[in-house]
């Protein structure tokens, strides 16, 4: 979809003409920041067509079938999503427009957690940049109350078990998700040190898709495709057992091709009464409608509502995370 956005950008700043132009000459694709398939769109969208790209959108997703009572209960139970990146890092929208998503979806607030320094495959925040973006949610937050952003930060969880920004800062966000993103084929004992020592640290909230797995290919900025990725393996029930005596929550990462933990993880995190939090990871607005996916597996494990942590108010929520 950023694709998409900045050609969008670029047939919005031609000057009166150019692009009947560009069409008529076939130099669409010669602009900087369009292409084949974005030139194409454009090209059937400016006849009055509608693009083939979307129509094979519309064709794969019209037969979706709408949640099940039970879920559809349980998804209007939730007042927010923890888990959302934004085009500070590797999101694909500004900001407000997640923002102004999550509040057409009834969001109540959203954590905007964009990744830390170490992943710069991910453009993640220095604190630095990170210090700024606090003052861009400021600003945010008196234009679109009474909706509450949350600040926060998808933290990369270091080898030794560190989180990867400073303490003061992560002592400032509202909301901060430890997630592993690396040596994630290490031993059993070693990923399960790792990840108790992050579920400890007084600065987590909630642990980010535990497993790492992947289960369908996904696309990659250079073009490349991502091969589907097994779980990383550790000691689960010391992990969740750790979750519970720390006030740390569970991610139920709601992403098609994260679906993170296995069902039966997520089973045993039931069973050992950890706290979730049914989160998107949306990279675009259109993907913090994927709570549905989340709650449909909550509802199949059996999680009571009230054990997940964004069914709570924002006043509730940010008393636990900063108890």
């Amino acid at each position: 979809m950023a694709a998409f956005r900045t050609a969008a950008a670029v047939v919005d700043a031609l000057p009166e003409g150019e692009l009947e132009r560009r069409i008529a000459t076939r130099t669409l694709t010669d602009l900087r920041g369009i292409g084949p398939k974005t030139g194409a769109a454009i090209v059937q969208a400016h006849a009055g067509e509608v693009p083939e790209y979307l129509a094979r959108l519309e064709d794969a997703y019209a037969e979706l079938v709408p949640l099940a009572d039970d879920v559809a209960e349980f998804r209007a139970a939730l007042r927010g999503d923890l888990h959302t990146h934004s085009d500070w890092s590797d999101g694909g929208s500004p900001i407000r427009e997640m923002a102004e998503a999550a509040i057409a979806l009834g969001h109540e607030y959203m954590a905007l957690t964009d990744h830390s320094p170490r992943l710069t495959v991910a453009n993640g925040l220095t604190a630095e940049r990170l210090e700024r973006q606090l003052d861009v949610v400021a600003a945010l937050n008196e234009e679109l109350a009474p909706f509450r952003l949350l600040t926060g930060i998808e933290c990369d969880i270091h080898t030794d078990g560190s989180l990867d920004q400073t303490d003061e800062l992560l002592g400032r966000l509202d909301v901060v998700v430890a997630s592993v993103h690396s040596d994630l084929r290490a031993e059993s004992a070693a990923m399960t040190e790792r990840m108790l020592a992050a579920v400890e640290n007084p600065h987590t909230d909630v642990l980010g898709h535990c497993t790492g797995r992947l289960l369908i290919p996904r696309e990659q900025r250079e073009g490349r495709r991502q091969r589907p990725r097994p779980e990383s393996a550790f000691d689960a029930e010391a992990v969740f057992s750790a979750c519970v005596e720390h006030g740390t929550a569970v991610e139920i990462n709601s992403r098609p091709e994260r679906l993170d933990p296995p069902l039966r993880l997520l089973s045993l995190a039931v069973e050992l009464g950890c706290s979730f939090a049914v989160d998107t990871d949306a990279h675009a607005p259109g993907q913090l409608d994927w709570q549905g996916n989340g709650c449909e597996r909550a509802v199949e494990t059996g999680v009571d509502p009230d054990r997940v942590v964004n069914t709570w108010t924002a006043d509730e929520l940010l008393e636990w995370t900063t108890s």
